[in-house]
């Protein structure tokens, strides 16, 4: 009786995780929706869906060209670039917090967004172009983590704590860096770019930069929900999952990797949005529990809708447009200090 009972609350929790799962892929319809509609220059639901619909089918014009502008070339790109890195933020903070055992470690532990600062910061320095200065930032990203990686990979102890140390130095290392780049730059015009990307936004995105990072973003988020089960093992740690004849420390840097890549491809589009990494997952855990085989598409959904709403109350505030980056640390930091803060083992 014992054991049906067990059996019973197991498979009520899973039917609920399901329901939250379904219903959080309701909710980013809704506001995906919604947010095509909302702006400072409105859109009527039926004109949306024709313009949308034109593109697949021509049909007779019942908007202006400056509504057909707006909507393809400032609201749909934003919202799409939106979708994309708060999924991939999400999901690599889960896939972190999971394969290091920390609910406190959010996708910049290894300096992936430090490394995408100071290549944007040396772009802008360098007059290059959004286009630029995007790939530079992914570049610089990539090759800091690799930096930390390769330090962790040669030193001697323990090794996941090594590689958070190198994480840390190297992360304040391109801080240092972006702080010259800043002291050289020109002020009439370059330090107030370095500057404003350093909030991160998501103010002029354009259809070919997310269509250049979206194959990356889509591989890396694929490996990560195909792995899924594997970082559940992970958790267990690494004498467990040899036991099942699995290779921790191989599944662990495939991970990171994943990990890092959608996180460098995130922060170049973007600049610094932090939080959403570290906030989203937490609250998923809450609703869906610490498996991964639900936290990860949880997260992934959530994710999304999350940035999407802060970016919506970003561009819809005030008159002057609030960056997105300033927005999720107000709302990361009190959480952060409720986790830090709260009896309850987190």
């Amino acid at each position: 009786m014992k054991g049906e009972a067990v059996n019973d609350y197991r498979s009520n929790a899973s039917r609920r995780e399901n329901l939250v799962i379904i219903g959080l892929g309701v909710l980013l319809l809704a506001t995906t929706t919604a947010s095509l509609l909302l702006g400072k220059y409105p859109i009527e639901p039926g004109q949306a869906i024709a313009m949308l619909v034109d593109k697949i089918i021509p049909l007779e014009q019942t908007w202006t060209d400056q509504q057909a502008t707006l909507f393809f070339n400032v609201r749909f790109p934003r919202i799409i670039l939106a979708l994309l890195v708060g999924c991939c933020l999400a999901v690599a903070g889960a896939s972190y917090q999971a394969t290091f055992q920390n609910p406190l470690v959010s996708p910049d532990i290894l300096g992936a967004s430090q490394g995408a600062a100071l290549g944007a910061a040396v772009a802008i320095l360098l007059g290059l172009g959004a286009s630029g200065v995007s790939i530079v930032a992914f570049a610089v990203s990539l090759t800091t983590v690799l930096i930390v990686l390769l330090v962790g990979s040669r030193a001697r102890g323990n090794h996941m704590m090594i590689v958070v140390l190198a994480g840390f130095m190297v992360s304040t290392l391109c801080q240092a860096g972006v702080s010259y780049a800043k002291l050289v730059a020109d002020p009439t015009n370059q330090l107030a770019d370095i500057t404003y990307w350093l909030m991160g936004s998501l103010t002029g995105a354009k259809m070919d930069q997310i269509a250049h990072a979206f194959p990356v973003m889509l591989i890396g988020c694929a490996i990560l929900f195909i792995l899924r089960w594997r970082i559940n093992i992970l958790t267990m740690g690494d004498d467990e999952a040899s036991t099942m004849g699995i290779n921790a420390y191989a599944i662990r840097i495939i991970v990171l990797v994943a990990a890092t890549i959608i996180t460098a491809a995130s922060v170049s589009l973007t600049g610094m949005v932090g939080w959403v990494g570290l906030i989203v997952p937490h609250i998923m855990r809450m609703l869906v529990g610490s498996d991964c085989r639900k936290l990860i598409p949880a997260s992934m959904i959530s994710g999304a809708i999350f940035l999407l709403v802060v970016d919506n109350v970003a561009r819809l505030l005030s008159t002057s447009e609030i960056p997105v980056g300033i927005l999720t640390a107000f709302i990361g930091v009190p959480f952060f200090l409720y986790l830090i803060t709260r009896k309850k083992k987190i």
